[in-house]
């Protein structure tokens, strides 16, 4: 009997023509691809089509990314053995599925987790990287959630169904363009429906924040903290920073720095926390505890790749926090090491390239 699997790329969309061409080209090594698009009227439908892709439509009212979801998922074949999901705004990098043949068991697999790269930037460089889970065998798993789904197996997977392939990497390029209003009252829908989800009420209360809902997104935080289903304390870690954002927008410095602290106590080996109470003290002109807080969090050198983890944190940021925190204490050497560092992460940032001359100037002067 033969081992070869059968792979089939599956998705939905709607108005998505600029994507099509690329996401096609990428999806290629696929035995199959198979689009539900949900209302489109440009033409992204009929260039798929003529790329040779299986479209079906279908329109919701009132939309929900599950309920379309499944949907795509029941125009796979039957006889699939690796489903694929992807967004057309999203891209593999070659002989993806050389990577998944590697490390998928035919009939014990279950999920692969493979590299997630959030917002690909525009400077070539990775942004938020996290270990993502969207392939799966067919027939084991439904989506949930009105939106930010996922996958809900049945029976819940065990241990050796799961396998990893970090070499796998699947790059995601975000349209700014695109529309997240419906998110909000899909989340508020979402947590209502499922009122012992953490994770769902974590999602709501950066909702609120987003919009601006300070308040609203503090109280909802908290009850996130509370909750008993809360455990994952990067999770935690990461409401009580954004408490600390949003009494910061609120002009309440004393209970944000409360929070920022409180993110790090509740998860003190990760870089993020650390990292928002330096930005804090700096915009507060505490240059001092700035350069002590990040010297904390450079002293952490194993990143994490959950969705909580900020590239920011790992690229120039740090370095040029410090050469300013250095700038404004009149440490001119020490302004001058760490934009250096900075501009070598970064080489073609003018105003970092422009701060560099500035603090070698300073030396020279001195």
């Amino acid at each position: 009997m033969s081992n070869k699997l059968k792979i089939v790329v599956y998705t939905i969309c709607k108005n998505e023509e600029k994507f099509v061409d690329r996401w096609v080209k990428s999806m290629q090594e696929a035995d199959e691809i198979v689009v539900l698009d949900t209302g489109s009227t440009d033409n992204t439908v009929s260039k798929l089509k003529k790329l040779g892709v299986k479209v079906e439509q279908k329109v919701f009212s009132p939309f929900r990314f599950d309920q379309a979801r499944n949907c795509s998922l029941d125009l796979i074949p039957s006889d699939t053995d690796v489903c694929v999901c992807t967004d057309l705004d999203e891209v593999f990098e070659n002989n993806w599925r050389e990577k998944i043949e590697k490390v998928w068991i035919k009939g014990q697999t279950k999920m692969l987790n493979y590299t997630y790269v959030w917002n690909a930037l525009e400077n070539g460089q990775d942004g938020i990287t996290f270990y993502y889970q969207k392939i799966h065998a067919k027939d084991c798993a439904r989506w949930i959630y009105p939106v930010h789904e996922v996958l809900e197996y049945s029976p819940p997977l065990k241990p050796y169904e799961i396998t990893y392939n970090k070499d796998l990497v699947l790059r995601h390029f975000p349209d700014p363009s695109k529309s997240r209003s419906s998110y909000l009252s899909l989340l508020e829908l979402s947590v209502k429906e499922y009122p012992e989800s953490d994770r769902n009420t974590h999602y709501l209360a950066r909702e609120y924040m987003f919009y601006g809902k300070y308040e609203q997104a503090i109280k909802t935080f908290k009850k996130h903290l509370k909750m008993k289903n809360a455990t994952w304390k990067e999770e935690k870690s990461a409401s009580c920073r954004y408490i600390g954002d949003c009494y910061t927008q609120l002009k309440k410095f004393a209970l944000a720095k409360k929070y920022y602290k409180q993110a790090i106590a509740v998860c003190p080996d990760i870089r993020e926390p650390y990292f928002a109470l330096a930005k804090f003290y700096y915009e507060q002109k505490k240059y001092i505890e700035c350069i002590i807080t990040i010297f904390a969090m450079l002293s952490i050198t194993n990143r994490n790749y959950s969705y909580m983890t900020q590239s920011e944190c790992w690229q120039e940021l740090p370095y040029d926090y410090l050469s300013m925190c250095f700038y404004f204490i009149k440490d001119y050497q020490k302004a001058y090491m760490y934009c250096q560092k900075a501009l070598e992460i970064t080489p073609n940032d003018k105003r970092i390239a422009n701060n560099f001359k500035i603090f070698e100037n300073l030396i020279k002067n001195s």
